[in-house]
């Protein structure tokens, strides 16, 4: 074979070669339907060290929707989680509390489990994850609704929509955690941060009871740093049952597993937040009383001053006409009653 044959095999062959090499790399490539496979940037990778942690370690996300962040926590080699980073939400709809049928444009609040089936990595809205409303407390209240995720763009129905930079990090994360083996992370989503202090300031909220049940899963991972495990019966949610069997969402709850410090920490609460809610439901209940009080002697008076007009000859107070826009031609005669059709 001639010098020149093996010079156009041996220049093929480096084609290739490059072209094998660029392919390997496209994947990580920022663009199309590849920006799921964007790798954690040198910052991020810098963080979970800071904090002993790795990207392939478990991961809590917890949202708040009063303060509007979205808080990102990885399991350190201690086994306790620590705060990795916080992300502003961009934009989420509805009001505070939770989720109730489909159309509400209202976002959920509860306890949640995200699988890698609940990522999406062809999102219209640049990344995102389903929520996986509605889950088994929702639907024991029969509520609906479809697609409420966490995702980017900006903009919210019913979702958490944050900046396409911070779903990109964000599910960056979420990603590496299962290739580390974790088959699923928690979502943990409150209306406000659960303290004593703003639970009771919603004391005559209908949804009061409800962030009480959700403050016993945040008082866990508060203080002890490891995601309660959830169930739900009796229709509320239950932290840490005393078994590992499912539970009938309208049977009788299980016992729990006690923590001394999480069960010290709920009884002193509970007592501040009874003390505290008594108060500001016993102010709502006389600011009610006041303006009750001043309407009837508003209606009073008004009542002595038109008997004082009937008894000196005075005529009954008119029906207020509307005053006629003043643009230079006579105002037309109102038509009487008995003759409009």
């Amino acid at each position: 074979m001639s010098a020149s044959f093996f010079h156009r095999l041996g220049a093929f062959v480096i084609l290739v070669w490059l072209a094998v090499g660029l392919a390997a790399c496209s994947s990580f490539v920022k663009g199309g339907d590849n920006r799921h496979n964007i790798p954690l940037s040198s910052t991020l990778v810098a963080a979970l060290r800071s904090i002993d942690s790795s990207p392939g370690a478990g991961m809590v996300v917890r949202i708040f929707k009063k303060e509007e962040v979205l808080e990102v926590w990885k399991r350190s080699s201690s086994g306790q989680y620590r705060l990795l980073k916080t992300y502003e939400i961009c934009s989420y709809s509805g009001d505070l509390g939770p989720k109730f049928k489909e159309g509400d444009r209202q976002s959920p609040e509860g306890f949640y489990t995200i699988s890698p089936g609940l990522m999406n990595p062809k999102s219209a809205y640049y990344l995102a994850f389903n929520t996986g409303f509605p889950n088994k407390f929702d639907r024991s209240h029969g509520r609906t609704g479809s697609n409420l995720m966490v995702h980017g763009d900006c903009k919210s129905v019913g979702c958490y929509a944050m900046t396409d930079a911070g779903i990109a990090e964000i599910y960056a994360l979420a990603r590496e955690t299962f290739k580390g083996g974790n088959p699923s992370f928690q979502l943990q989503i409150f209306p406000f941060r659960m303290t004593t202090a703003n639970l009771a300031q919603e004391a005559t909220n209908p949804h009061f009871d409800f962030w009480k049940n959700i403050k016993d899963g945040y008082d866990y991972f508060e203080l002890t740093k490891t995601p309660p495990v959830w169930d739900v019966c009796e229709q509320r949610y239950i932290f840490n049952p005393a078994t590992n069997a499912p539970l009938d969402a309208l049977g009788a709850c299980p016992p729990v597993v006690a923590n001394a410090a999480v069960t010290a920490r709920q009884q002193a609460d509970n007592a501040a937040l009874a003390n505290q809610a008594d108060a500001i439901r016993k102010a709502a209940e006389r600011q009610v009383a006041e303006q009750e009080a001043v309407r009837q002697r508003g209606a009073a008076v008004s009542g002595f001053f038109s008997g004082i007009g009937s008894v000196f000859g005075g005529t009954p107070a008119q029906p207020a006409i509307a005053t006629p826009v003043m643009n230079g031609d006579p105002a037309s005669m109102p038509t009487p009653e008995s003759q409009r059709p």
